[in-house]
């Protein structure tokens, strides 16, 4: 990782604009979309770009509501709640992603922690060559019908 760590090559997808500007709108498209969602997005955000892994950091991401039922010995209630947003939201944080980094999200990992009140979205990425069987079992029939008829 880039922040306090050893210093790895960019992103490859990314060059065509700076690694700051790509996890600025990473980081906005994820506390917009949990703003949607909950009601209320974490007040603070921060991406951490890899070669392979985006990850997204957010602090204060709890509602009242939330910070309620944690006080009253129910934080497990909050994380299941948490954890059915983060499925539903997961399709749209995907996509931004992928829009932003111009990568394949190959997995995503999500998870909360209640005390401290900290979330963390995690994509691991396709590699920036890869393309998936199907295409690449559809060229290379491709290319055996074309050797096929010389």
């Amino acid at each position: 990782m880039q922040e306090g760590g050893e210093k790895k090559a960019p992103l490859s997808s990314i060059e065509h604009a700076p690694k700051g500007s790509v996890a600025a709108a990473i980081a906005s498209a994820v506390v917009k979309l949990m703003h949607e969602y909950t009601g209320r997005g974490p007040t603070k955000a921060r991406t951490y770009l890899d070669d392979d892994l985006i990850t997204v950091v957010l602090q204060d991401t709890l509602t009242m509501g939330e910070r309620s039922l944690v006080r009253d010995g129910k934080a497990d209630l909050v994380l299941v709640t948490r954890r059915a947003f983060q499925q539903t939201m997961s399709t749209q944080m995907i996509a931004a992603v992928e829009r932003h980094s111009g990568r394949t999200v190959h997995a995503f990992l999500s998870d909360n922690h209640v005390d401290p009140d900290i979330a963390v979205e995690s994509f691991v990425l396709e590699p920036p060559h890869a393309r998936s069987s199907v295409v690449a079992a559809t060229e290379e029939q491709s290319q055996a019908r074309g050797h096929d008829s010389s």
